[in-house]
């Protein structure tokens, strides 16, 4: 794994210096989107809803969009002066139950490794953790914003989870209408409950859609059913013969300092062929002219 930032855990008057790395990564499977005739890539352009017109990334700009429909945009000065944080420290607020916590707001998880100088601190830290049965509640500045997570610890290592903003976690706008639950149906989802009870492994799970999309592309490939998709393309998505497009090149170079190009030695060779006929045709008359002198 590679470090993505480095800093210092800090509680109290203790620093731990620590190397954090991404603890999760997607196995999601994803798809193209392509031309179904031909296997090309779909492209797509970055278009003005007002003009039509297609707009280079350099006059892009951020805009915040208002309740009531308006726009209003967003200079690199104006995105300069907003509140950004670059700490390298990871600091401790407050050592938390953990059940206090709503795991809805638990977002991006990161392990702490620490540098060879904070071994000792991190071994304390980690034991307090295990023995308080308490999560640390942090404020970190990832990414130039300040982000409240927790840490708390896994196996050996200690782990940092960032959290969602409460009022980032949506309140349902429904309400649940159960009607009368009966003494004896309860009973029953309790003895339910009891026969599928059981700890949890995740190495018992498998993600079957994966592994399945996996299988019949190995089987389509190997029955030959593959789209070789040219690699070279215009702007348009219209397929460009490199060869011609540096011949092309060459001719365009050629023409400008006025010498003769490939069409134009194409265009010459059947004039030459012409030529060569006129003057076989020509010569026996010669012959018989000097027989008749």
């Amino acid at each position: 794994m590679r470090a993505i930032w480095k800093g210092a855990v800090s509680f109290g008057l203790v620093s731990v210096p620590v190397k954090l790395y991404a603890a999760t990564e997607s196995h999601d499977v994803s798809f193209r989107q392509v031309h179904a005739t031909d296997g090309g890539r779909i492209k797509y352009q970055r278009v003005c809803a007002i003009d039509g017109e297609e707009v280079d990334y350099a006059d892009i700009a951020k805009g915040y969009e208002t309740e009531d429909g308006e726009v209003v945009i967003l200079t690199d000065d104006d995105m300069a002066s907003l509140p950004s944080e670059s700490s390298r420290e990871i600091a401790v607020e407050k050592f938390v139950p953990s059940d206090q916590i709503d795991p809805m707001l638990f977002e991006k998880s990161y392990y702490l490794e620490p540098e060879k100088t904070g071994a000792k601190p991190y071994a304390l830290l980690r034991q307090a953790l295990l023995d308080a049965d308490r999560m640390a509640v942090v404020t970190v500045a990832l990414r130039q914003r300040t982000s409240v997570g927790v840490l708390r610890v896994k196996d050996d290592v200690i782990v940092m989870q960032t959290m969602m903003w409460p009022d980032e976690v949506r309140v349902p706008d429904f309400s649940v209408e159960t009607g009368e639950v009966k003494p004896a149906e309860v009973k029953m989802a309790n003895m339910l409950v009891e026969t599928l009870a059981g700890d949890f492994d995740a190495s018992e799970f498998e993600d079957d859609y994966a592994g399945a999309v996996e299988a019949m592309v190995k089987a389509k490939i190997e029955g030959g059913e593959v789209k070789r998709t040219p690699t070279s393309t215009k702007s348009s998505g219209e397929v460009v013969d490199l060869l011609a497009a540096l011949q092309r090149s060459v001719d365009a170079a050629k023409t400008a300092r006025g010498e003769s190009t490939a069409d134009d030695k194409d265009e010459k060779k059947p004039a030459k062929k012409a030529a060569a006929k006129k003057t076989a045709k020509k010569a026996p008359a010669k012959k018989a002219a000097k027989k008749a002198s």
